[in-house]
């Protein structure tokens, strides 16, 4: 009997000990986020995704009931930022917001101190939309043309600004001199700020910037909007006429999303993404960003996967084809 009953309690808490073994990280993630969350931004603050990013972290903050901290990571085309968080624990605490130069830097840059298709695993797609070439409004360019007419008469000696290596301003000048047959310099720097300040200030000609971090330039008079790199005119930047129109096959886009490290739990991405679509469809993100020319989308985490992996092979046949290298 005692044998029997002996039996039966190592049996029961066998069983007892599995269910929790199960239970427990059901449990963890149950209460997962219990401090805040860090969002890498990998560009310096006062730009287009710095401001993208600061207010969709507002939203993600209020869902989750947790704060998500900032924290701008510039340098390195976005590599800095972007291979911190690849080596960041897999817990959910920290993510980045990627953009163009996530898809660019793998056949711009070999030697990744990360692999971008292992290192993460995809959130959302926040939204896409078209890059703007600005000038000074002294400037003596006043359309697409103009700029052509001087690249021209003039070869290497207009300069455009990027917020750094394989960014979307990069490559759209990139693409741009190659489509127009011109020569021009680029000059990288550590985030849209700082190359808005020098092309505000005379340093540098012109720049293939986000609509996000040129629209309030262009709105106080500082900046003069000539041209969109979609494939049609904005509707948010009603009479700037598209690139294209001058040189054709001319298409940019920018874009947003947030990736975790890899092996982050699917329970968390899951809470992340639904936080981080929540707050990207509530009004005052969307009012914010779409008067800039940014469309909503909000995706589940496939489709990121699918969009960046299509833009990487589209930017690599570019690169490889015209021998684009990293300045």
């Amino acid at each position: 009997m005692r044998t029997t009953r002996s039996r039966i309690l190592t049996l029961h808490r066998t069983l007892v000990a599995t269910l929790l073994l199960f239970a427990a990280p059901a449990l963890v993630f149950a209460a997962w986020p219990e401090r805040p969350i860090r969002l890498v931004v990998p560009f310096a603050p006062g730009g287009g995704t710095d401001l993208i990013a600061r207010t969709l972290a507002a939203g993600i903050s209020k869902d989750l009931g947790q704060q998500v901290i900032v924290d701008n990571k510039p340098g390195g085309g976005t590599v800095i930022g972007t291979d911190a968080v690849a080596k960041s624990a897999p817990d959910g605490y920290t993510i980045v917001i990627a953009t163009f130069a996530h898809a660019v830097n793998p056949s711009l840059l070999p030697k990744l101190p990360y692999a971008t298709d292992k290192a993460f695993v995809p959130i959302t797609l926040i939204g896409k939309g078209p890059n703007v070439l600005v000038v000074r409004t002294d400037s003596p360019f006043t359309s697409v043309r103009d700029v052509l007419a001087a690249a021209k008469a003039n070869p290497g000696k207009l300069t455009y600004a990027s917020q750094g290596n394989g960014t979307s301003a990069h490559m759209a000048g990139e693409m741009f001199t190659n489509l127009a047959k011109v020569e021009m310099t680029h000059v990288p720097y550590r985030g849209a700020g700082p190359a808005m300040t020098d092309l505000i200030g005379g340093q540098v000609d012109m720049l293939f910037g986000t609509a996000a971090a040129v629209a309030a330039h262009v709105e106080s008079g500082k900046l003069r909007a000539i041209g969109v790199t979609g494939a049609a005119p904005s509707e948010a930047l009603k009479g700037v006429p598209a690139i294209v129109d001058t040189v054709p096959g001319f298409v940019v886009e920018s874009w947003y999303g947030l990736y975790a490290p890899a092996g982050t739990p699917a329970e968390v991405i899951t809470r992340l993404n639904a936080a981080a679509r929540k707050a990207a469809r509530l009004p005052e993100f969307a009012k914010r960003v779409e008067q800039e020319g940014l469309v909503v989308i909000a995706s589940e985490p496939a489709e990121l996967d699918r969009f960046v992996r299509a833009e990487e092979a589209r930017w690599r046949k570019l690169v490889q084809e015209n021998a684009i290298k990293a300045d």
